[in-house]
């Protein structure tokens, strides 16, 4: 009844069947509808009334929208339905999109985790060449070294300095023994076993090898670059040979004479790019003159001819020496007995008859001022009557074998000149005008100084030791005051073996010295030396920062008779190279040995030597001690 009055109240028009949206397009159409369905309504159908015909339609109207409304709602639940399967899938594939993302993300982490791993622990990191802690060699039936042993270029690849040495090998055959019975030679030896690289043999004893010089380097302190390049400097009484340092291979000999020092690396002299070499030569008589010459680096000629000196002292020979100073003026320091100086410019211009190229020219005015009359080309360096042992430039490099920029002991650009005199008075000079720095009286000295640096103000200190009455005193001496830093008193080693320093990563030296037992205050040096038999000589290791504590790398009963240092860049070590003789019965010759210790090696195996009572020192542990010593790293 309700459904037929809301038709019968409803507006002519349409309305849009989904959103009842009212059209006024059609709206004349519908009024004309509407006059029919007035006629259809009020029409009697089968006979009924209108009325009753009315309520039919109504009937017949709700059951097929109730069918309606049942098909929507079916047709609801099965779009409903598929939208929920649609969800489910969509779920799902984002899910496995999120697991892709994920193993994408760490597959390649843990591909960078593994690599590291393998890097850290796996793939051994590389530590240098290999080398044995210590090896030594017996040199065969040899009647003695004839030179010390010197550090070579790395000739064989292992990234080991190689050792340098001249020996004298005895013939079986000979009888008394003489001078067609020995046979001289020099060895190239590898460093990391001894092993025979090359040798090569020669018509006299060898007194003095020196290695380092470029073949082809117009600077006469430039370091040497690869082996090839390097040659080493030969010399015997009478003749020089330069060999090629990786082969052996002569590159020139030159016939000199009485060949009585060293050379000396000068600058290049010719302009053919190569540093030429000086030497001193002396009649065994010492009648004649001493003589400087000059030789060419590069061919062993003699340039011009040699120049004399006529030196009414007689003595021991010094020098030459190359000093260069601060101005850049070259001076050449020799003597019998006294210390000379001489301007290069003067000896070239003598040897030469030419005038020497201009930055060899150069003169230092005051050192000019020292010439006593305008006539004498000598400039008197020491004073006093007594007679000068060694002079050497106050540089805590003493690498005298070698002629590169490591040499100091043969061409010095340093500002301080060292000189001892026969009363062991030990005398420093400043190199701007030769006064007098200081002056120590000390006991007898027989063998140089080593030069490193104790203190941190930059002038290196001074290692000396005296040997009297069976006591050995070792002494630091300050380079800058003259001074004693430090002192310790040995039983005496019976040994005139130069003392060595190496200097550190830190700036610091290390100090190497041959010694007996250390004595206390209380002990009876006599006595102590009287009980020391057979002489036990122990190598000691020194550094300035525990100055009541010794390292004793090694001990002998071998007489040690000559010793050098020699670097390992690569694992920032150093060997203490030496050779040393056997005890023997009688008067036989005890077999000679060469030996190499690596320091880094045997610090880890030395033992401790305390100089003060252990309650004084009480807080240095061992512990602490070795931990310090393991960590240090040597440099040249």
């Amino acid at each position: 009844m309700a459904a037929s009055l809301s038709r019968a109240l409803k507006l002519p028009g349409k309305k849009g069947s989904d959103l009842g949206e009212y059209d006024p397009l059609t709206q004349a159409d519908s009024e004309d509808e509407t006059e029919d369905d007035d006629l259809v309504l009020n029409y009697p159908r089968n006979g009924l009334s209108p009325a009753v015909a009315g309520l039919r339609d109504e009937e017949e109207f709700d059951e097929e929208e109730e069918e309606l409304r049942a098909q929507r709602e079916g047709a609801g639940r099965e779009a409903g339905s598929g939208r929920g399967q649609g969800g489910a899938a969509e779920e799902k594939a984002a899910r496995v999109r999120g697991a892709v993302r994920t193993a994408a993300f760490l597959l390649p982490l843990s591909c960078a985790a593994l690599l590291v791993l393998l890097c850290a622990f796996l793939i051994p990191c590389p530590q240098g060449a290999p080398h044995w802690p210590q090896w030594e060699r017996e040199l065969g039936d040899t009647a003695g070294v004839t030179s010390p042993p010197v550090a070579l270029w790395d000739v064989d690849g292992d990234g080991l300095e190689d050792v340098l040495i001249g020996v004298t090998n005895i013939s079986n055959d000979s009888q008394p023994m003489n001078t067609q019975s020995k046979k001289f030679s020099v060895w190239a030896l590898s460093g990391f076993g001894g092993q025979l690289l090359w040798q090569k043999s020669l018509r006299g004893p060898l007194f003095s090898v020196q290695c380092g010089l470029q073949t082809g380097s117009s600077n006469p302190l430039r370091w040497r670059e690869t082996p090839d390049s390097s040659a080493c400097v030969l010399i015997s009484s009478g003749h020089m040979i330069t060999v090629n340092a990786s082969t052996g291979r002569t590159l020139w000999t030159a016939e000199i004479g009485a060949v009585e020092s060293s050379a000396v690396l000068l600058p290049d002299l010719q302009g053919d790019a190569f540093p030429d070499l000086l030497i001193a030569t002396l009649p065994a008589d010492q009648v004649s003159d001493l003589a400087l010459v000059l030789i060419s680096g590069r061919s062993g000629a003699l340039i011009g001819r040699p120049v004399n000196f006529n030196l009414t002292a007689q003595g021991k020979l010094i020098g030459p020496l190359l000093h260069e100073t601060q101005t850049g003026a070259y001076y050449v320091l020799f003597g019998l007995g006294t210390v000379e100086a001489v301007s290069l410019s003067y000896i070239y211009s003598q040897a030469t008859g030419r005038t020497a190229a201009s930055r060899v020219r150069l003169k230092e005015s005051s050192w000019e001022r020292l010439r006593k009359s305008n006539s004498s080309s000598l400039i008197h360096i020491s004073s006093g009557s007594e007679q000068v042992e060694f002079v050497l430039p106050l540089a805590s490099c003493q690498a005298h074998s070698n002629l590169d920029a490591a040499s100091a002991l043969n061409s010095s650009r340093s500002a301080w000149i060292l000189l001892c005199d026969s009363s062991s008075r030990l005398s420093a000079l400043r190199a701007s005008d030769t006064r007098t720095l200081w002056s120590l009286s000390l006991a007898s000295i027989h063998t140089r100084p080593a030069a490193g640096h104790f203190n941190d103000d930059g002038v290196p200190d001074l290692l000396i030791h005296q040997s009297a009455n069976g006591v050995r005193k070792v002494q630091m001496v300050d380079g800058a005051r003259g001074r004693s830093l430090w002192e310790a008193e040995f039983v005496c080693p019976r040994l005139a073996v130069e003392d060595s320093s190496v200097l550190t990563a830190s700036g610091q030296s290390v100090f190497l010295f041959w010694a007996g037992d250390p004595l206390t205050q209380t002990q009876n040096a006599s006595k102590a030396a009287a009980a020391a038999e057979p002489v036990l000589r122990k190598l000691f290791l020194f550094h300035p920062f525990y100055p009541t504590i010794l390292l004793q790398l090694s001990s002998t009963t071998d007489t040690v008779l000559t010793a050098t240092v020699s670097y390992q860049a690569q694992q920032k070590d150093a060997s203490y190279i030496s050779v040393s003789s056997r005890p023997s019965s009688g008067r036989a010759l005890g077999a000679q040995m060469l030996k190499t210790l690596s320091l880094r090696a045997a610090i880890a195996e030395a033992q401790i030597v305390r100089l003060t009572d252990a309650s004084r020192d009480g807080k240095l542990s061992a512990f602490h001690i070795n931990k310090f010593f393991r960590r240090l790293a040597f440099r040249q």
